[in-house]
């Protein structure tokens, strides 16, 4: 499958080397152009171009740029196009966005708002850089790892888990877009390295109310029973 990535930072990487092990093809791209990736695509084992060219090279099109810059994601290239976002809100990086503050929309719906021909899917914003790196498991091992996704259109959110699934995560369907806020930030699921029984009880057990202070994943204790 070809896999490209808009962003060639940490978590793009960290994809990128489990989609190059599993036999995929990737294409990496970022806003200063290729030459500034050459020594990078050659130790990841893939390409790199331009966000023109990534867009139109992969099946499916990761995300993987600062939350803020999503209006510069190209729009009529990605239509019907499966659309991955992992973004995460900070505010202190992407400024005050109030729909996001106070609830009334997820990153997802934002971005599929600015892309509303896509399929998009929400994947691989609940787990850090570094866990992703080290997590991966083959689908028999006892301690795989269980990572959420939402999406609005069934297909490609089987696409998706079929992909999660050779990239070494079991996954976990957490609904639409618009139920993709149980897993973003202060959230029990957010980060916490969980079991596919594990996370299916702390998605169905979060609700609106349901917030944990931010870095909860690094407490001791705090992975729910």
């Amino acid at each position: 499958m070809r896999i490209s990535f808009i962003g060639a930072g940490a978590m793009a990487q960290a994809i990128t080397k489990h989609a190059v092990n599993a036999g995929h093809d990737v294409m990496i791209s970022n806003s200063r152009g290729t030459e500034t990736l050459r020594q990078q695509s050659k130790t990841l084992g893939c390409k790199a171009g331009t966000v023109e060219e990534v867009v139109a090279f992969g099946e499916i099109v990761f995300i993987a740029i600062p939350l803020a810059a999503y209006r510069s994601i190209p729009v009529a290239p990605l239509v019907d196009k499966i659309v991955v976002d992992l973004l995460n809100y900070f505010p202190h990086r992407d400024g005050h966005i109030p729909e996001l503050e106070d609830g009334e929309i997820t990153t997802s719906e934002l971005v599929a708002r600015h892309l509303p021909l896509a399929r998009i899917v929400k994947a691989f914003n609940a787990i850090t850089v570094e866990d992703l790196e080290k997590d991966a498991r083959p689908a028999s091992s006892p301690d795989r790892r269980a990572l959420p996704i939402c999406g609005d259109n069934t297909e490609a959110k089987k696409v998706m888990i079929d992909l999660m699934d050779q990239l070494g995560f079991d996954v976990v369907d957490g609904g639409l877009l618009q139920d993709s806020w149980k897993f973003e930030r202060f959230r029990p699921a957010y980060c916490v390295p969980l079991n596919r029984i594990k996370l299916e009880k702390v998605l169905s057990r979060t609700l609106r109310e349901t917030k944990v202070p931010d870095g909860y994943w690094l407490t001791p204790g705090s992975i729910p029973d």
